[in-house]
């Protein structure tokens, strides 16, 4: 299953409370949630850190998942999508600014559905220049991973690595997305400062590009699931 990650910002003079009501309450109801190949769908939205005065990159994530490839195409020729969602989005959304990844889903700490105040910590990465992505993908997956499994107050841990079609015609614009669950923003705090998350940070900054790590502190919203329809 193809699981899908927009990372969204909202158009210039909207707020980012306005574009994350606006995006749960309309665009996800009204239109992208009527898409009918769209098996699960889940919107993260972000959760202000860091200093007040440095515009995020992104407000928020849609997550999607599509069975296959022929499932994703013809979502993209839906009248839904076609004459709903696509055309909704200048509504709202700065689209120059959207950033699409198609990961495969690897599952290292299953993560709780449905809790409430938990946050979620979503990392975008590219791997260091030079290293192979096969290289990268077996370290990802191996001593980081279970490094990384050691962090206190952990819930959940899901690592999707972006699909070999975007890397076709060159290279993708980042190589992985991870997910960490916690159950609430102190905890999350405690395990960054937890010489834990020390050893993992060594072991993940030997393997990436320090200037394409990008952050983002979030709270889930399911709109489709989390069970698939």
């Amino acid at each position: 299953m193809i699981h899908q990650l927009i990372f969204a910002a909202p158009k210039p003079g909207m707020t980012e409370q306005e574009f994350q009501r606006y995006w749960l309450e309309v665009h996800a109801v009204q239109y992208a949630s009527k898409i009918p190949q769209i098996r699960k769908y889940l919107i993260d939205t972000r959760i202000p850190t860091g200093p007040k005065d440095l515009e995020p990159l992104w407000s928020g994530v849609a997550e999607i998942w599509l069975e296959n490839e022929q499932e994703q195409l013809a979502s993209l020729q839906t009248e839904e999508f076609l004459q709903g969602a696509r055309l909704d989005e200048p509504r709202w959304a700065a689209f120059w600014r959207t950033v699409v990844l198609d990961t495969d889903a690897h599952v290292v700490v299953p993560a709780p559905v449905n809790r409430g105040g938990g946050v979620k910590l979503i990392r975008l990465v590219k791997r260091r220049e030079g290293l192979p992505l096969r290289e990268f993908r077996e370290l990802s997956l191996g001593k980081h991973a279970e490094l990384v499994r050691q962090l206190p107050g952990l819930r959940g841990y899901l690592q999707g690595h972006t699909r070999d079609g975007f890397y076709g015609i060159g290279e993708a614009v980042l190589d992985a997305a991870y997910q960490l669950w916690f159950d609430d923003e102190r905890a999350l705090d405690a395990a960054l400062a937890s010489p834990q998350f020390a050893r993992a940070e060594e072991e993940l900054q030997a393997i990436i590009e320090p200037r394409y790590d990008h952050r983002l502190v979030t709270r889930e919203h399911w709109v489709i699931g989390p069970e698939s329809r």
